[in-house]
């Protein structure tokens, strides 16, 4: 009987594991569906993260974008990153010029937001997961809590570091369990930009984010296909 037992338990376990795989595999990019054209004049919600340093300077200058296409904006910063938060502000001040009436720059059309850093400089590996898991409740927190009258975001823009990879991950945990049509719906498409500095190699977040991001882009031709799917369209932050 004992053995009979053990069979089941067995067999219950592999089918559930496999039900996982299955259902993570679905809605990783690879299997996942194309997006449907966007009405014209719909809502749209841009986040982009600002890793602070080098990876702030990039993402301002990859900002040349059409910000018709985006009604409402969320910045993320790490905690204590008051640089990034006034580059943010001041980027949202200079581009209103350049916005129509679709994307206007009232404070109540983006928000900058602080999060706990996955990992401070110089921190210890051994506390890494503690400050991973608290990095990753709030990003939970701020994709859940969006401004009345926001979805989830529709893009995610970023070029590391960890805390974007946390944020990322997160959203995948969303999508795996379509909470609130994340899935479904196809919101949180990810778009990752390696570093300029990358030019041999692809960073670690770079190489994890090639499993879960929709677009991976590279600024070195060298390093294109990296990961297996990183694309090469030239220098993209200057």
């Amino acid at each position: 009987m004992a053995a009979v037992l053990i069979k089941i338990a067995i067999s219950l376990i592999a089918l559930l594991l496999s039900a996982i795989w299955l259902r993570l595999l679905y809605v990783l990019p690879r299997f996942r569906a194309r997006p449907l054209p966007r009405k014209r004049g719909a809502k749209s919600h841009l986040l982009v993260v600002l890793g602070s340093g080098g990876h702030t300077a990039e993402m301002i200058y990859i900002g040349n974008l059409d910000w018709s296409n985006f009604t409402f904006r969320t910045w993320i910063v790490g905690a204590g990153d008051n640089f990034s938060s006034l580059r943010a502000q001041e980027f949202e001040s200079n581009a209103s010029k350049k916005r129509s009436s679709h994307a206007s720059n009232d404070p109540e059309s983006y928000r900058i937001v602080q999060v706990p850093r996955a990992r401070k400089i110089h921190q210890p590996l051994l506390t890494s997961p503690i400050s991973c898991l608290q990095c990753a409740w709030a990003c939970l927190q701020l994709l859940l809590n969006t401004p009345a009258g926001v979805d989830y975001p529709d893009i995610i823009l970023t070029n590391g570091p960890a805390t974007a990879t946390v944020l990322i991950f997160t959203s995948v945990l969303l999508r795996f369990f379509d909470y609130r049509g994340a899935h479904s719906r196809g919101k949180m498409r990810t778009v990752y930009v390696e570093s300029w500095a990358r030019v041999k190699k692809m960073s670690l977040s770079g190489r994890l984010l090639c499993w879960v991001a929709d677009r991976v882009l590279v600024q070195w031709e060298q390093l294109k296909g990296s990961g297996g799917r990183a694309e090469y369209h030239g220098v993209l932050c200057f």
